[in-house]
């Protein structure tokens, strides 16, 4: 019996992956080395500048401009992908129709296509000469090298964020739940506020955090329907490619800084939401 005992523990502490204190340390070493070693030297090299220099290069008109444009558009775009992108998950997980698995597929397109190569189709398709910016000029709306253009382009490159989280977990959703409010009498607007929402906020939250992100850094697929008008289309990580090209490291870096701080308090508050989302849905069913 002993013995028997003594196999199975012995199988138990077997493991595919190495122990914890080799796994962390590998973790640590390798997020260090992507990630923290890379953002270090951004913070090291505008420590260079003195505040008054680093003031001036954060705060000028036309950087200020270029935030406005950057967060502004991202905010709305990721704003855009959660109702639209929650709509497409709904639809590819609850209906069955002829071409789904092509439309699933075309979610993925964003992930896969060239940035640039997105940006040159966005701008042919909606160019005052473009398939469909011919007609939108007709009725005095124009979209290419504008700041809508730059919404357009984000919320392209942001909607599979959405869709990919919220897919799996309406997939999860349990049927017998809303069968169960509908043999009560509510009707499907209630059960789906009351219902359906609540499980699927957590994760409607974080690809609204994901879209954010992806659009705030996002270059190549604006650049091109953009315009890059300074003070009206110029987005921010364009104005630090541009100091780089000026050979200004210290003000392309100091403005990479602002856009970091800005974007980590952003991501921070969000899944102190998300988080909080999740226990108050907890706490409602009673986990």
């Amino acid at each position: 019996m002993d013995v028997a005992i003594k196999k199975i523990k012995k199988r138990s502490n077997l493991r595919v992956m190495p122990g914890f204190n080799l796994s962390l340390g590998f973790t640590l070493f390798y997020l260090g080395l992507i990630v923290l070693i890379p953002l270090s030297a951004v913070f090291l090299k505008t420590f260079t500048m003195t505040w008054p220099a680093f003031w001036d290069a954060v705060t000028s008109d036309r950087v200020m401009a270029s935030y406005r444009l950057t967060f502004g558009a991202s905010l709305l775009a990721a704003l855009i992908n959660v109702f639209f992108g929650g709509v497409v998950a709904w639809v590819l997980v609850r209906y069955r129709f002829p071409g789904k698995k092509i439309i699933d597929a075309l979610v993925d397109l964003p992930f896969a296509l060239p940035t640039a190569v997105a940006g040159i189709a966005l701008t042919a398709l909606y160019a005052t000469n473009g398939w469909i910016g011919r007609y939108l000029d007709m009725i005095g709306i124009k979209v290419a090298f504008t700041p809508l253009g730059v919404l357009v382009a984000l919320t392209f490159i942001g909607l599979p964020f959405v869709v990919r989280t919220v897919q799996p977990v309406l997939e999860d959703v349990e049927r017998e739940l809303e069968e169960a409010a509908a043999s009560l009498g509510a009707h499907p607007l209630q059960t789906f506020s009351r219902v359906i929402f609540p499980t699927i906020a957590p994760a409607l939250l974080t690809g609204f955090a994901l879209s954010f992100a992806r659009a705030t850094g996002e270059y190549g697929s604006v650049i091109f329907i953009a315009g890059n008008m300074p003070m009206v289309s110029e987005i921010t990580p364009l104005f630090i490619v541009t100091k780089l090209e000026q050979y200004d490291y210290a003000g392309a870096t100091a403005i990479a800084v602002v856009m970091l701080a800005v974007s980590f308090t952003l991501l921070l508050a969000i899944n102190a939401l998300q988080s909080w989302s999740r226990k108050r849905n907890q706490a409602g069913r009673g986990l």
